[in-house]
């Protein structure tokens, strides 16, 4: 085994940490704006298989990352169990909700995902054909939880209020919604390993909002059934788990997941996860973003402080929470270089 990422998901301890980032390929970079631009918009790039691939290998051709993480976006599934999904400019995604169980019987599952997602998985296959030999492709999903709350609410929100409020008024129907999106996000994944992906991530991007005994329920549980089953269907496959903002929470996800690496935000500290998290497996993480925007001096140190701090045992080096399009390109390349000891 070369690729260094696959090194480290296997529980290598490398010299110099494997690294990508992200939302790598994003609005920060001219040339994914120039490819957006043609595609027509965000929805439209995600489906257009050969500019989706292309936004995918613009990073890793600027910068030589270790690996190129599938462009699409978590609310694609949502849309191919057949809910109603746009963009509102300056303002994010926006879906047909679900408030009742007439909205829920609604959704499709099984095989009627793929008619809408078969895209997807042509961007792996052409992704595969043109990554660099030494490139890990990553497939991602987002996890249960995080999808539900979109689901629920019809956009993002603050507390993730509507989702919890379902949750307490009406538990059976909530957890009809993240039984069906746990079984739909298994077979979005299997089709995206059969494609080529090599590694593949579940993003639980508002798993902190879940408290006690819900974070086991809805966060841990979901992922745990979803690692278990992909890695029965594919026994070499790794999972990455980003229970974002798990603080306290993020000791024993490993174990309690099955998941090959756990990724960290930038609320702990990387001391801190090597203490707690690090002695359980791969940890991937956790520069904040803000450094893409401010750079300097103090990027470099922060970086290479996490990678001091994580050079005990796997690590992937990584930001804590997607880049932001205010990033200055040039910051990612000094952010490499400090990693790899160049500066």
């Amino acid at each position: 085994m070369t690729k260094t990422i696959l090194r480290a998901l296997a529980g290598e301890t490398l010299p110099t940490p494997p690294i990508w980032m992200m939302r790598q390929a994003g609005r920060y970079l001219p040339e994914y704006k120039a490819t957006r631009a043609q595609a027509g918009d965000f929805l439209s790039l995600c489906y257009n298989s050969e500019l989706a691939a292309e936004v995918t290998l613009q990073p890793i051709r600027r910068y030589g990352f270790d690996a190129a993480i599938l462009f699409a976006d978590i609310l694609l599934l949502p849309q191919a169990l057949g809910m109603d999904l746009w963009f509102v400019t300056g303002e994010g995604p926006r879906l047909s909700t679900i408030g009742s169980d007439a909205d829920f019987d609604k959704l499709g599952r099984g095989e009627m995902i793929h008619d809408t997602l078969n895209p997807i998985y042509e961007t792996v296959r052409l992704l595969r054909k043109e990554l660099p030999e030494e490139t890990t492709l990553i497939g991602f999903a987002g996890a249960p939880w995080t999808v539900a709350t979109y689901m629920i609410a019809g956009k993002g929100t603050k507390d993730q209020g509507p989702a919890h409020a379902l949750k307490e008024e009406n538990r059976a129907l909530f957890e009809k919604v993240i039984d069906r999106l746990t079984e739909s996000t298994i077979d979005y994944l299997t089709e995206q390993v059969k494609a080529g992906a090599e590694v593949v991530k579940l993003f639980d991007s508002w798993a902190g909002s879940l408290k006690g005994d819900d974070f086991d329920r809805y966060a841990k549980e979901p992922a745990r059934i979803i690692t278990g089953e992909l890695k029965s269907r594919f026994p070499d496959l790794p999972v990455i788990a980003f229970p974002r903002q798990a603080g306290d929470k993020y000791i024993g996800f490993h174990e309690a997941t099955g998941a090959d690496c756990v990724a960290l935000d930038d609320s702990v500290t990387a001391e801190w996860a090597a203490k707690h998290v690090q002695t359980s497996g791969c940890v991937q993480g956790n520069l904040a973003s803000s450094h893409m925007v401010t750079g300097g001096q103090t990027l470099v140190d922060e970086t290479k402080r996490i990678v001091k701090a994580l050079s005990g045992g796997p690590h992937i080096f990584n930001l804590g929470h997607g880049i932001t399009p205010d990033a200055d390109p040039e910051n990612v390349q000094l952010m490499i270089d400090a990693v790899r000891g160049k500066v």
